[in-house]
C-alpha cells in the first residue's frame, strides 16, 4: 500500500493511485541533485532559522509571549504553521532514508509542540500567550489555518514513520474545533480529509465538506480587500473564477478536489476544474507563476500579467502544483502533469537559490536595471512572514511522489527523472528503472526490471511543449504526439522503452491580450523558461537596450557559467540605439539570481 501525500481512500471516485514515500527513489541527475540539496542544507538551515526568528520560543514561551515577541521583533499570528510545514518535510525525508541529527532535532520540535498543547486538546501559540479565548479571529486568526499544516505534518509522520506522537496531538486539537468553521486562509479543509482517511473518521469529512458549503456566504468579516479576498463572496460550487489572494484560492480548491473525491460529488469538482481551467487561460504566468497583485497578494483581472510588477508568489506556485496533482488524480488528464512540469521548474524552483539557503517571496518575470536592489532582489535567507521556505522544504521532500502513478491497468509516468519504480499490479509485482539526463536532454530510458506475466500497460506523457517525438520499445518505432502514449502488451523482464522528446530552442508570443507583454517573444527549452541577466548581456548593454533579432535563431550552448553542466541558450539580439547585431546568453529562469545582483527580463521585446 502506498504512503503518500495525497492517498484518496479506496472508495474514493479516483481515476489514479498515487505512489509511496518509499515506492520510488531518486537515483541520480536533477531532481535527485534538488532533493539532496533540501535534505542536506535547506531543511537544516530551515530549523537553524526558526530558531534564530523565535518560532520556536512562541511555542516554549506561550505563557510569556511577549516576552518572546520582545526578543525576536513582530510576531505573526500564522508562525507556527512554518514550524508544522517544516516537521512535515523532515517526515517524508526520513522515510526516504535514516538521518540520527534530522530526527533528533524533529524529536526535540515534537515534544516541543506536545507539551505545548493545552489539556483541552487547543493548540496556538499565538492565542495562548494572549487572551486564550479561541476561534475570536477568524477572519485573520490564522487558526485552522495552522491547525491544518499540524495535522498534515502529522499525516507525514504517520504515514512515511508510522509514527502517531504528532497524530495524537492532532486528533485531539481537531477535537477541540467546535464544529464546522469558517477561516480566513483555507487549509483545514484539505488537512481534514486527509485525516479522515488516515484514521477512518468519516466525522473530519463532513466537517471539511460543511465547511465548503459554509464559505461564499459573506460569514468573514472585515475584509479589508473585499469578501473575495479569502473566497467567501460566491459559493465554492458557483464560483466560475478564481479570485482574490491566491494561495487562499488554490488551496481552498484543494480541499474541494478532496471532498468531491472522497463523497464522488461531480457537481464539486466540476467547478473547480472550470476555475482552473480559466486560471491557466487567463490569469497564469509563462512560468507557471500566479497571482499578479502586490497589495492583496492577489490574481488579477483576465490577462493582467504584467512581467516586472508579478507577485507570483512561491506558495501559490506550491499551491497550483499541490492542486494540480489532486486534479491528476481524479481524472487521469496528461494536462494537469503539464501543469505541475512547467510551475515545477519554472515557478517552485525560483524560489530557492541553487544552494538551497536562500529565497524568494516573489518571483518577478523581469527586474530592471536601476531596481537592482529594490522589490524582489537579493534573495534572502528568510522573512518574517516565512511561509514559503518551509513549503519548499516539503514539496521537495515528497517530490518522488509525484512523479508516476499507478491503476488496475499499469502503471504511469508523468514526469521525468532518473529514478526506480516499483508497485504492486493486480497480477503482480512490477518494477522499473528510468535513465535520463531531463531536462537537459529528452531520451528517457525505461528499463523493467521486474513484472507480472499478465499484459498491463506502461503509459508515458509527451509534455504538450514538444513538437516532435517517438517511442521505441520491442514493438519497434514510431512517432507519438503530445498526452498519455500507452502500449499494453505482455512485458518481459529486461524489455526497455525509450522515449525521445525534441528539445530545441523555441521562440514563444504571448497572447496578444496580455497588454505588458504585447509584441515581446520569449525563449523556451523543453520545460523550462530561460531568461537574460546582466551577466550575458553583451559588454556593458542594460539589457533593457536589447531587442529580438528575428532574422536570427537562438541556438544552444552547453554550459554558462552559472553553474555546471547547465544547458543555456544563445539569443540573437539588438542594441536598441545601434542596431548593431549580438548575441546575449540566456540561463534556465530558475537559476536567475545566483550571481551577482543584476537585472533580467524573461519577455525580449522585438
Amino acid at each position: 500500500m502506498s504512503v503518500s501525500v495525497v492517498q484518496p481512500s479506496r472508495t474514493a471516485w479516483s481515476r489514479l493511485r498515487p505512489f509511496g514515500a518509499r515506492q520510488v527513489d531518486l537515483r541520480t541527475g536533477f531532481w535527485a541533485d534538488r532533493v539532496r540539496i533540501n535534505r542536506e542544507r535547506t531543511i537544516p538551515h530551515g530549523l537553524d532559522q526558526l530558531r534564530r526568528a523565535g518560532t520556536l520560543d512562541n511555542l516554549r514561551l506561550a505563557d510569556g509571549y511577549r516576552a518572546a515577541a520582545d526578543s525576536t521583533g513582530a510576531t505573526l499570528p500564522f508562525l507556527d504553521s512554518d514550524v508544522y510545514k517544516w516537521l512535515e518535510a523532515v517526515g517524508w525525508e526520513l522515510a526516504r532514508g535514516p538521518d540520527p541529527g534530522l530526527a533528533a532535532s524533529a524529536d526535540e520540535v515534537i515534544a516541543l509542540v506536545t507539551t505545548t498543547q493545552r489539556a483541552d486538546g487547543y493548540l496556538n501559540s499565538y492565542v495562548q500567550a494572549g487572551d486564550g479565548e479561541p476561534y475570536r479571529d477568524l477572519s485573520w486568526g490564522h487558526e485552522l489555518y495552522c491547525l491544518g499544516h499540524l495535522i498534515q505534518a502529522a499525516v507525514a509522520w504517520h504515514r512515511a514513520l508510522g509514527d502517531d506522537r504528532l497524530l495524537d496531538v492532532a486528533i485531539r486539537a481537531a477535537d477541540h474545533l467546535p464544529g464546522p468553521l469558517v477561516d480566513g486562509h483555507p487549509n483545514i479543509e484539505m488537512a481534514l480529509v486527509e485525516l479522515a482517511r488516515v484514521t477512518g473518521d468519516r466525522r473530519r469529512l463532513t466537517t471539511a465538506a460543511r465547511m465548503l458549503e459554509l464559505r461564499g456566504h459573506g460569514t468573514l468579516p472585515g475584509a479589508r480587500f473585499g469578501a473575495g479576498y479569502w473566497q467567501d463572496h460566491e459559493p465554492v460550487r458557483d464560483a466560475a473564477t478564481v479570485a482574490g489572494h491566491a494561495v487562499r484560492q488554490l488551496y481552498l480548491d484543494c480541499g474541494a478536489v478532496d471532498v468531491a473525491v472522497e463523497l464522488g460529488d461531480d457537481r464539486l469538482l466540476g467547478a473547480v476544474r472550470r476555475r482552473w481551467d480559466d486560471m491557466i487561460r487567463t490569469r497564469t504566468y509563462l512560468t507557471g507563476g500566479l497571482g499578479s497583485r502586490h497589495r492583496d497578494e492577489a490574481f488579477g483581472d483576465p490577462y493582467e500579467l504584467p512581467p516586472d510588477r508579478a507577485y507570483a508568489e512561491t506558495c501559490a506556485a506550491i499551491a497550483s502544483v499541490m492542486l494540480a496533482w489532486r486534479l491528476l488524480l481524479a481524472t487521469g488528464e496528461a494536462g494537469y502533469a503539464d501543469a505541475i512540469e512547467r510551475t515545477m521548474y519554472n515557478g517552485v524552483l525560483p524560489g530557492i537559490s541553487l544552494t538551497g539557503t536562500r529565497f524568494f517571496y516573489t518571483n518577478p518575470l523581469q527586474r530592471r536595471t536601476h531596481r537592482v536592489l529594490d522589490g524582489a532582489g537579493p534573495r534572502l535567507p528568510w522573512y518574517p512572514c516565512a511561509c514559503c521556505p518551509p513549503n519548499l522544504m516539503r514539496l521537495l521532500s515528497s517530490w518522488q511522489q509525484y512523479l508516476a502513478t499507478c491503476d488496475d491497468s499499469g502503471i504511469q509516468v508523468h514526469q521525468y527523472a532518473a529514478a526506480e519504480v516499483r508497485t504492486e499490479l493486480p497480477s503482480g509485482p512490477a518494477r522499473l528503472r528510468i535513465d535520463t539526463g531531463y531536462p537537459w536532454d529528452g531520451r528517457i530510458v525505461l528499463s523493467l526490471l521486474e513484472t507480472p506475466a499478465e499484459p498491463w500497460t506502461l503509459s508515458l506523457r509527451v509534455p504538450r511543449w514538444c513538437r516532435t517525438a517517438s517511442l521505441t520499445g520491442p514493438d519497434g518505432t514510431i512517432a507519438v504526439g503530445a498526452g498519455m502514449v500507452k502500449r499494453h502488451r505482455r512485458w518481459q523482464p529486461g524489455d526497455v522503452v525509450e522515449l525521445s522528446l525534441d528539445l530545441p530552442a523555441r521562440i514563444t508570443e504571448p497572447d496578444p491580450r496580455i497588454d505588458a507583454v504585447r509584441g515581446c517573444v520569449a525563449v523556451e527549452r523543453g520545460p523550462l523558461v530561460y531568461c537574460i541577466e546582466t551577466a550575458d548581456a553583451p559588454g556593458r548593454t542594460e539589457i533593457e537596450e536589447l531587442i529580438w533579432d528575428p532574422s536570427r535563431e537562438p541556438a544552444v550552448r552547453p554550459r554558462p557559467d552559472v553553474a555546471e553542466a547547465m544547458v543555456g541558450v544563445t539569443v540573437p539580439v539588438l542594441r536598441r540605439r545601434s542596431g548593431a547585431p549580438a548575441t546575449a546568453g540566456a540561463i534556465p529562469y530558475f537559476a536567475w539570481a545566483n550571481r551577482e545582483p543584476g537585472a533580467m527580463r524573461v519577455w525580449i521585446p522585438r
